[in-house]
This record gives structure tokens, sequence and C-alpha cells, in this order.
């Protein structure tokens, strides 16, 4: 089953007949989300590139961007695959000929474990995970023996989400996965997201070796009971190069790297001090008022940005120091820093996002931009997809 896509083609949207227009940019239809192609590509170079220097595989998080091409340009950049949060993000990957999806949630209803198998009939390297004895044998029991699914045991390191917590735990349900004939035991996932937007790399260095220390006792004790995992995967954006420092993980599991936002740019990525990937994605919106002294009105509220992670970062066409708020559903508003600032009617800002995944998943396409050119528009084909 792959989830039908209901929305009108993208040559019929507002913005396509904009696209090659020199100066376009300027002209979009607002709210827009904007990816800068030119950024973009560098950091899924830069990515690959620290990837295959440090011999660690790379399968990206498509959470964070559910779209085929930016998948697409990902394997060919080197990755070997993407994760997906859900069976239907998977769904659409596969579908879009995207090879390598691993499922780093648990399948556990009847019917989606239907979908699941069907689905693995007809992927290329489709992995799933799993952290519970009986999920092992519905899977089992629905999966056939001549496509075995490849499963990976789900490992609890401090995010209080899903995961085996104790080691004999670990240890017994992969024993268990490796008895059935229609499934394979592929290795082990651990993924802790508390660890990683810690802005200090010192700090966030000493919660990864708090949470390691466990992950690697799991994988000792299963290479000892016979069962060493081939694939330990995890891991993200805000942890990866102390991931490669400790020398736990074959492959990891960044997304938020190609696109950044306003979380990640506060973070010291490698101990560098200065930033490693560039922002590529934009909110666009359009002052619709002036009519108060000391601010103005744009048309990009509450449903233009993912809310929890605190206000959008003004990256420009607003003077210095201005700032950014929610004013409701529809409506922002930029407070100016002076008396004498200004800024016109029908003018636009672009703002950088709060946090980049629930923005993305609020749009049906980026608008993809080079200098002020719209270059192309790609679908966000996983959007509304659970």
């Amino acid at each position: 089953m792959t989830p039908i896509d209901r929305r009108p083609p993208l040559g019929d949207r507002p913005n396509a007949h904009l696209i090659g227009l020199p100066g376009s940019r300027n002209r979009l239809a607002t709210p827009a989300m904007i990816l800068d192609l030119d950024v973009f590509e560098l950091n899924v170079d830069t990515m690959a590139d620290w990837a295959r220097r440090s011999g660690l595989g790379l399968r990206p998080h498509a959470k964070t961007h559910k779209s085929v091409e930016i998948a697409r340009r990902q394997v060919a950049a080197g990755a070997l695959g993407n994760c997906c949060a859900t069976l239907s993000e998977a769904e659409v990957l596969v579908a879009g000929g995207i090879p390598g999806v691993l499922l780093s949630s648990t399948i556990v209803t009847p019917d989606k474990i239907a979908r699941l198998v069907a689905l693995n009939a007809r992927a290329e390297g489709l992995m799933v995970i799993v952290d519970d004895a009986d999920n092992v044998d519905a899977l089992a029991a629905a999966a056939a023996a001549d496509r075995p699914l490849q499963v990976l045991v789900d490992i609890e390191v401090g995010c209080g989400r899903t995961g085996v917590v104790g080691l004999d735990d670990a240890v017994a349900l992969a024993r268990r996965v490796a008895s059935c004939r229609s499934l394979r035991f592929a290795g082990v996932q651990a993924y802790d997201g508390s660890v990683q937007a810690i802005a200090d790399y010192g700090e966030r260095g000493r919660k990864a070796d708090e949470r390691m220390a466990h992950l690697k006792a799991v994988c000792a004790a299963l290479a000892a009971a016979g069962l060493a995992p081939g694939i330990v995967s995890g891991g993200g954006t805000g942890s990866h190069d102390l991931d490669r420092a400790r020398g736990v993980f074959t492959e990891i599991q960044a997304g938020s790297y190609v696109v950044m936002d306003r979380i990640y740019n506060a973070c010291d990525l490698r101990g560098e001090g200065q930033g490693t990937f560039g922002t590529s994605l934009f909110v666009r919106a359009t002052v619709i008022s002036t009519s108060h002294a000391g601010f103005v009105t744009t048309d990009a509220g509450l449903k233009a940005f993912a809310t929890g992670s605190g206000d959008p970062v003004i990256a420009s066409g607003a003077p210095p120091g201005a700032t950014y708020t929610f004013m409701g559903d529809e409506h922002g508003r930029i407070t100016l820093a002076k008396e004498s600032d200004a800024l016109a009617l029908g003018a636009s800002v672009e703002c950088i996002v709060p946090h980049c995944d629930p923005t993305i998943s609020l749009y049906d396409a980026y608008h993809v931009v080079q200098g002020d050119t719209l270059v192309d528009i790609w679908p966000v084909d996983g959007r509304g997809h659970w």
C-alpha cells in the first residue's frame, strides 16, 4: 500500500510560474518555505565526506525532510539509505526508489504489520526495530521465510521513549529474533535525543559518554552470545562527531544537518567553536500591515512555524536588531529595534526556523532557490503520512 497524494500537481500550485525567472525569490507568494540549493548541497557533501573519512555509514533521517528528492540526493552522495519515523514515510520513500530504509520506530498493530510485510516484499534493504518479544512473534508470524524481514533490537540509552532497558533482556530479545526463520537479526539501534541539542561540545560529550557505556556493554554481551551486531545505528546531527570518536556506532542517523535550524545553529557540533553546516531552510513572510508604531505585522504566524522551540530568527530583510514573534494563527510581528527603523508594506523577510522537522511538515513544498531565483519546487512527499 502506498499512501495516496491528493494534492494538486506542483505545476498548478502558487509560485510554479516563477521558476527560472531572475528575481523570482522576491516575488514568491508567502508564507513560503525556502531551500537554498547551494547551501543544501554543501551540507549534503560535507556530511557525506565526513562519514567516508570517519569510516562510518550514513543513514540520514527522513523525518527531517520528508522528501524523496532529498533522500535521493543523499543516497547519490554516498548514504546507505534513509531512516523513517513512520511506516507511511517508509512507503513513500520506497515508492520513490530509495533503498536501505530503516524504520526507527516499532510497528505493532496487525494492519501496520501487514503493510510492513507487503513493503518488505518490494523494498531493497528494508529494516525495522523491535523492543518487545510479543512484537517479535507477531512480525515473525506475518513475515515470509523466503523474504526475511531484517530487524534491529532497539536499546534504551537515556531518551526514555522506546528500547530494551536491561542487558540480559537485550540479549534475550536478539536471540528470539535470530531464532525466527522469517526474521533476520541485523543489529541494534540506540538513540538519545536529549543529548543532541546541548549547545556546549564538552557537556554534550560527557552526556554521550554516559549513554555509550551501556551500549558498549550491550554490544559486548551480544558478541559473547554469538550475536555480534552487524549494524549499530544511532546518533544524530548534534552527536555525530562525538559518536565517531567513541567508536561504537557503525552508522549515523543524522537528519537536521541538511537544513539546520535555530536549535542546532546554537550548538558547537565538532568542538571547533564555529558552524559546521550552513542554514539552508527559511520561511519567507510578507509585511501586510504597518499601521502601528514600533512594529509591523506579517502573514506568517503559528501555522507557518513549529512553535515548541521558541521564536524564529530573522535572517534577512529587516533592519538590524529586529525580532520576530507570533501574533496568532496567520500573523507574525516584527518588532523594530529603533524608532527610526521601518519596513514598507509588501516588504519580505526570511526567517531561520526554530525547529526544522515540525516546520517542514507544515508545508507541501520546498521553494528551491539559487541566489535570487526560484529554480525548482520539490514536494514534501511525506507530509501528512503517519
